[in-house]
């Protein structure tokens, strides 16, 4: 085992640990890693969904026994979002716009990161149920075609909208993440454009290792905060190597 990948799959187990700890898969961070180490876009897609389904089932677990979730908030966006993330997940999208729009996303969990922890400012909202569907399936369907779980999209919005507390977002993100992840997979299979490496299933036991500890600490209000900038770094030059490099 050369150093690029002992370095590749620290990486790896750093990213799980991270989102799992904030209720997501990790999906944006594998795609940064994986861009960042040159893989092709055809085994990144597939590749972060099946790592998104194993960490943010664990993820979800945490936070659902620590009674976080929020049911009447979650079925909506499912509804509107499995089957748009399925649909999306067989748009065929050009590997340049691709890397672009992955950049978008990747400052968008960037941002979500370095937003403080704690609890959503002021009074909760009621959520109005039109918006959810509205939401949840813009988000699938964003979600199938570059390769992630959504979560990373999600969970802002839900704070800024101030429909959940940052443990709520957290549940609802990790069951949104994993049902839309498995669409946009069993989307990718059937227009037979997933491919995986035969290095699969180190990654799953990487990630699975990091998502469990990082979804037990997080559900138990763990601060990570040193680690979350270390994690902002990694993400910002995969942003700066997507948008303005031609690699």
């Amino acid at each position: 085992m050369g150093t690029t990948e002992i370095l590749f799959y620290c990486l790896l187990l750093l990213v799980a640990f991270l989102y799992a700890s904030i209720g997501h898969g990790g999906a944006s961070g594998y795609l940064a890693l994986m861009a960042l180490f040159g893989v092709a876009p055809a085994v990144m897609k597939p590749t972060a969904l099946v790592l998104n389904l194993f960490v943010s089932a664990v993820s979800f677990i945490q936070f659902y026994r620590a009674q976080h979730f929020k049911k009447e908030i979650c079925w909506p966006l499912i509804i509107a979002s499995v089957p748009m993330a399925y649909i999306g997940a067989q748009i065929t999208i050009h590997d340049a716009i691709y890397k672009k729009i992955l950049g978008v996303v990747l400052l968008i969990s960037v941002v979500r990161f370095l937003m403080p922890a704690g609890n959503a400012s002021g009074e909760l909202r009621p959520a109005n149920r039109t918006w959810l569907f509205i939401i949840g399936g813009s988000i699938g369907l964003l979600s199938g075609m570059i390769g992630i779980g959504g979560g990373i999209i999600l969970s802002p919005i839900l704070l800024l909208l101030r429909w959940a507390t940052i443990k709520q977002s957290a549940a609802l993100s990790a069951i949104f993440i994993f049902v839309n992840s498995l669409s946009g997979l069993a989307g990718m299979i059937q227009s037979k454009t997933a491919a995986f490496t035969p290095s699969m299933y180190a990654y799953i036991g990487i990630a699975l290792l990091g998502g469990l500890a990082g979804a037990y600490l997080g559900a138990a209000r763990f601060k990570n905060s040193v680690l979350k900038y270390i994690l902002a770094v990694v993400l910002l030059l995969a942003v700066f190597k997507l948008v303005f490099t031609s690699a």
